[in-house]
C-alpha cells in the first residue's frame, strides 16, 4: 500500500509516543541482569561494571520520567488494565537489580560504604513495592475472568528477587540476631514468590496446551516462567552462604538442582515455540525483554549452583548461557532504541 498524501488543508499528523508504562522498567531489569550475571563470569568484571553504570543511569532517567508523568489517575488506569497491571512487578525488580549491581560491581568505583547504602535503599524500596504488587495485582484479578498468562508471574516475582538480593546484604551484617532476622525474612520472601509461582505455572501450561501460545507478539512472554525458576535457584544458594539454620546448603543444592532441571525443560519448550513462531514472523515489541531477564536469572542460578557444587557441568552451562544472554540483550536493546527514536 502507498501512503496517502496529507490533505492540503489538514494539519500534519503528529507522531505520538507510546504510553509510558511500568513495562519500560523491564529494560532496566534486563540490562541489570547482564551486569550482575557477568560479575561471576571469568574476565567480564570490568565490562559488567560499565553495563551496571549504564543501567543505573537508565533507571534514574525512567524514575524521573515516571515522577513527571504518572499521576494517581494514571496509576489507577494502569492497574485497571489487565495486561499493564501485571508489569507493575517490573519497577521493584529494576530497583533491586541496580542495587545488587552496586554491591557486586559498583563498589569498585564508588566504594563499599556507598555501594551498601545504595543497595540497602533500593532493596528496601523494591521489597516494599514488590510486596504491594504481590497482593494488589492478584486481588485486582479476582473475578476478572481473565485467562492465565505468563505475565501473571511478573507481580509475584519481586519477593524472590528480594530474597536473592537480601542474601548478599546479609553477608555484611554482623553475626547475631540482625543477620538471623534478615536471612529468615529472605526465606519468607522466598516462600511468597515460590508458592505463588506454583499456583500460576500450571494454569499457564493448561492454557498453552488448550489454546496454544496465542499471538506472535505474546510468545516472548513464555520466557517469563524462567524468571522465578532461575531466581529461586539463585536465592536458595545465596542464602546457603549465610548459614543461620541447619541444612541450608543441602536445601540450596537439592532444591536448586531439581528446579534447574525443570528450568532447562521450560527453556527448551520456549525455544521451540519461539523458533516455530519466528518462521511466520515475530514482530518486535517491548515483550522481547522477556527473553533477557528470565534467561539472566538462569545464568545467575547456574552460577550459584556452581559455587556450591564445583562441577564442570554447572560452570560450562553458565558460560554458554551467558554467551547467549549478551547478544540477546544487545539485540533487544538496539531494537528498543530504534523503537523510541
Amino acid at each position: 500500500m502507498t501512503a496517502l498524501a496529507p490533505h492540503p488543508h489538514r494539519a500534519p499528523e503528529v507522531r505520538r509516543a507510546a504510553p509510558f508504562g511500568p513495562n519500560l522498567f523491564a529494560s532496566v531489569m534486563g540490562t541489570g541482569i547482564v551486569a550482575t550475571a557477568g560479575a561471576s563470569m571469568p574476565g567480564t568484571h570490568v565490562p559488567a561494571t560499565v553495563v551496571w553504570a549504564l543501567d543505573a543511569v537508565l533507571l534514574a532517567v525512567l524514575v524521573v520520567a515516571a515522577v513527571r508523568r504518572w499521576t494517581p489517575a494514571t496509576v489507577r488506569d494502569q492497574l485497571a488494565d489487565p495486561v499493564m497491571a501485571q508489569f507493575w512487578g517490573a519497577p521493584p525488580m529494576a530497583l533491586m537489580t541496580v542495587g545488587t549491581g552496586a554491591l557486586l560491581l559498583g563498589s569498585d568505583w564508588i566504594g563499599l560504604p556507598a555501594a551498601l547504602a545504595v543497595d540497602w535503599t533500593l532493596w528496601t524500596l523494591g521489597t516494599v513495592l514488590g510486596l504491594v504488587t504481590s497482593v494488589l495485582v492478584p486481588v485486582r484479578m479476582i473475578g476478572s475472568g481473565e485467562q492465565a498468562a505468563s505475565a501473571w508471574l511478573m507481580p509475584v516475582v519481586p519477593p524472590m528477587v528480594s530474597a536473592a538480593s537480601g542474601a548478599l546484604l546479609a553477608h555484611h551484617l554482623p553475626d547475631g540476631p540482625w543477620r538471623q532476622a534478615m536471612v529468615l525474612g529472605c526465606y519468607a520472601l522466598f516462600g511468597v514468590s515460590l508458592f505463588a509461582t506454583m499456583v500460576i505455572v500450571p494454569q499457564i501450561w493448561q492454557r498453552l496446551v488448550r489454546h496454544g501460545p496465542g499471538a506472535a507478539s505474546a510468545v516472548p512472554a513464555l520466557w517469563i516462567v524462567l524468571g522465578p525458576l532461575g531466581q529461586s535457584i539463585t536465592a536458595a544458594n545465596l542464602l546457603a552462604g549465610v548459614p543461620v539454620l541447619p541444612g541450608q546448603t543441602a536445601f540450596g543444592v537439592l532444591f536448586g538442582t531439581i528446579t534447574w532441571g525443570f528450568a532447562l525443560l521450560w527453556a527448551a519448550i520456549a525455544v521451540v515455540v519461539t523458533v516455530r513462531t519466528a518462521r511466520g514472523g515475530l514482530p518486535f515489541a517491548l515483550t522481547w525483554w522477556s527473553f533477557v531477564f528470565p534467561l539472566g536469572t538462569l545464568v545467575t542460578g547456574t552460577s550459584a549452583l556452581a559455587a556450591r557444587v564445583p562441577s564442570a557441568v554447572f560452570t560450562g552451562v553458565a558460560v554458554v548461557l551467558y554467551g547467549v544472554l549478551v547478544p540477546a540483550w544487545l539485540t533487544v536493546a538496539m531494537r528498543t532504541l530504534r523503537l523510541w527514536r
